[in-house]
């Protein structure tokens, strides 16, 4: 058996975070050592900054919301991922990939910056594996039915230019699987977990 870091990523609302649980479920079953967590959140002071984050009173500006979100992923990787690499699967709902997908495609900041920092805080990390969630472009914006969130707020066109964003850094990489959330959630769960069969190599 190999332990593996893979990511769940998608826009809100893509079924990313249902999915995940599915896998934590799936690999609980089958007796597999991981832990789950999310971005921004986690560690604890992670958890911190998320609250400040998607707190509905709150208005950063977007270089203050990038740092933010990266000081959280900083204790992540510090307290969580990096004392358990190797020892454990680690599930995360968002990493790296979101943070260029929202802060560089949606808000317009530099790439060059973000992978700058991304490379400060994880050296050469990279996780082993992304399912990338996508949602139909004319049903993007609907799928987000409770508002719970700052980030739930934004309008349709933000979150077809972070999808985009997405499919373009997916197209650059082999470890990426495509979930399409038109299809059935029984559907997904069985790709998804036949994936984690050969990622893992369970029994």
């Amino acid at each position: 058996m190999y332990n593996k870091v893979i990511v769940f990523e998608g826009i809100d609302g893509s079924g990313k975070s249902y999915h995940l649980n599915a896998a934590s479920k799936y690999l609980k079953k089958k007796k597999v050592k991981h832990i789950r967590l999310r971005e921004p959140g986690g560690s604890k002071n992670s958890e911190h900054l998320r609250k400040m984050l998607l707190s509905n009173k709150s208005d950063f500006e977007k270089k203050t919301d990038l740092l933010i979100y990266l000081s959280a992923r900083s204790e992540n990787f510090y307290k969580i991922i990096k004392p358990n690499l190797k020892k454990k699967t680690i599930l995360i709902d968002r990493f790296i990939d979101s943070t260029f997908a929202y802060q560089h495609y949606g808000f317009g900041i530099d790439k060059k910056i973000i992978k700058l920092l991304n490379k400060f805080i994880l050296g050469n990390f990279k996780a082993d594996f992304t399912f990338l969630h996508l949602v139909q472009k004319k049903k993007i914006g609907n799928k987000i039915k409770n508002k719970k969130n700052r980030y739930d707020k934004f309008n349709k066109n933000f979150y077809n230019k972070v999808q985009n964003g997405f499919l373009k850094l997916s197209n650059k990489k082999k470890n990426y699987l495509k979930i399409f959330s038109n299809d059935s959630k029984e559907t997904n769960k069985k790709i998804i977990q036949n994936k984690l069969d050969s990622l893992i190599k369970i029994r």
